[in-house]
């Protein structure tokens, strides 16, 4: 089988027209942003209204409504509904799916040296995976934690490095920010990704010094961002009317210390074989396990940041602790990063109030619990502002849905399937992300395949300073070849198998 290859082979089966209009019409409704809206029809029957929230609210929850889902949540109710999707076990993740897949053996395909195939993965996770609801969650959670495949390739099996790095969003989604904030840091993928595999402590005789990538994204996108806010996402004023910074370039150069020593953890030893005879290649399974520390690389120099300090001669594990410890605690941390979970699922640019309700949440559960996942994205999915019908005639809320969350809704509406399980959806050479300027996991940088505080230029959103993320990905191009794209890779709605 030539692994490089496009194989189209998706299957569609039709849907009914109320679970089409559960899912296209709610395609602009629950996302025109400040440019488009739709309203939904205007009908007598309550029953169909019920159901038409119901569906609204399933395609912010997950990426699809079926029948059965839409008559669950109106039986159930939303809250109860979420509460036990919430609690379902994950199911077959990504590392797991392509170990599945055949990709973990050492062949004459080198499927040590590939990456593409997480790919596959990626889309098989948001097209076809059962739990659609940790699904969604983990998508969103992808592009704040960016890491991209494209920027992991000179590490072995950089395939199953980004599932394990998917795996750990989606054991996490519903878990504790700080547990998953440590989790990712000391993840493969992510260490390769921002230089902290392999990252050592100073050394005056050459003059190096830590690497500062990770402790610089760590603060500015991973947990504080750049400016001190209120509770609400505005920034904070100092005495001169203007924003204060949450950092400086002390702050960064003194915490890179904290991420010095780290490597693979290669317990699982190495392999030789036929196809690689001159090196050691190291088991796959390396790629799923935490690195770890090295504490004859690790800095033991004094850390100042953030108002935190590491005293000299602490040791990494330590360390490490106080570093997170203090990021996860900072005031920022709520409200810059639930506003960003806002705008993945709701709203491009949600309101200071929805902001600080979430933010509220994320600083306290109910329960005295700071970080709580699974009520963050509760209060974010269950908000008057979300499920309320006066988004859905507001010139001013909703979002453009994304380009893999589009694609990804039509393929579940009409049950498309992988005819061999799969899912080779494009290739190295016609990639979703250069006909659509997307696709998961495959972001072009750390900052995401669009900044959350972009402004389409030149429009009304311009002239009232309203973010709308997603068409930083709208051009000519991107417009059209998403049908084209649509065409090529899928087959129509028609029941029918198409291969290339």
């Amino acid at each position: 089988m030539n692994e490089i290859a496009t194989e189209t082979e998706i299957e569609t089966t039709p849907r009914t027209a109320a679970a089409v209009l559960g899912a296209s019409a709610l395609l602009e409704a629950c996302g025109g942003g400040s440019a488009t809206t739709s309203t939904p029809p205007t009908v007598p029957d309550t029953s169909l209204l019920a159901s038409y929230d119901s569906a609204r609210f399933l395609q912010h929850a997950q990426f699809s409504s079926t029948e059965a889902e839409i008559s669950a949540v109106k039986s159930q109710g939303a809250s109860a509904w979420l509460d036990a999707q919430m609690a379902l076990n994950s199911s077959t993740g990504g590392y797991d799916w392509l170990m599945q897949r055949g990709y973990g053996v050492v062949d004459k395909n080198k499927f040590y040296e590939m990456e593409y195939q997480s790919n596959y993965m990626a889309w098989y996770q948001i097209m076809a995976a059962p739990d659609g609801v940790r699904r969604r969650m983990a998508l969103a959670l992808s592009e704040f934690f960016v890491v991209s495949g494209a920027g992991v390739g000179t590490i072995s099996w950089p395939m199953f490095a980004m599932g394990a790095y998917w795996d750990v969003l989606c054991k996490n989604a519903f878990g504790n920010f700080r547990t998953l904030l440590e989790d990712i840091t000391l993840n493969i993928a992510m260490g390769e990704y921002l230089n902290t595999l392999g990252n050592q402590k100073e050394d005056a005789a050459s003059g190096r010094l830590p690497d500062e990538n990770y402790a610089r994204e760590v603060m500015q996108l991973f947990s504080i961002g750049l400016l001190q806010l209120n509770l609400d996402g505005t920034p904070k004023l100092g005495a001169n009317s203007q924003p204060i910074e949450t950092f400086t370039q002390s702050d960064v150069s003194n915490l890179a210390r904290v991420f010095t020593g780290y490597e693979s953890d290669n317990s699982e030893g190495f392999s030789q074989s036929a196809v690689a005879p001159t090196y050691s290649l190291l088991n796959v399974g390396y790629t799923r396990r935490p690195m770890v520390l090295n504490a004859s690389r690790h800095s033991t120099l004094r850390a100042d940041f953030l108002g935190a300090v590491v005293d000299a001669g602490t040791d990494g594990k330590t360390a490490l602790k106080i570093a997170l410890d203090t990021l996860f605690n900072h005031p920022n941390v709520g409200p810059f990063f639930g506003r960003q979970m806002i705008q993945r699922l709701i709203c491009s640019d949600p309101s200071p109030a929805y902001v600080a309700r979430v933010a509220t949440v994320f600083n306290n559960n109910g329960k005295g619990v700071r970080g709580d996942l699974a009520a963050l994205f509760k209060a974010i999915l269950l908000d008057t502002e979300a499920t309320g019908v006066a988004g859905l005639t507001s010139t001013t809320f909703g979002k453009l849905r994304e380009p893999m969350v589009r694609t990804a809704q039509w393929a579940r509406t009409f049950k498309a399937t992988s005819l061999k399980g799969t899912w080779k959806i494009g290739n190295p050479n016609y990639s979703a992300v250069d006909a659509l300027g997307q696709s998961p996991l495959q972001a072009p940088s750390v900052f995401n395949f669009f900044r959350p505080g972009y402004v389409p230029p030149s429009t009304a959103m311009a002239f009232s300073k309203a973010t709308a993320p997603e068409f930083q990905l709208v051009n000519e191009s991107t417009t059209a070849s998403y049908i084209n794209y649509l065409q090529n890779f899928y087959t129509k709605a028609c029941g029918c198998a198409h291969r290339s």
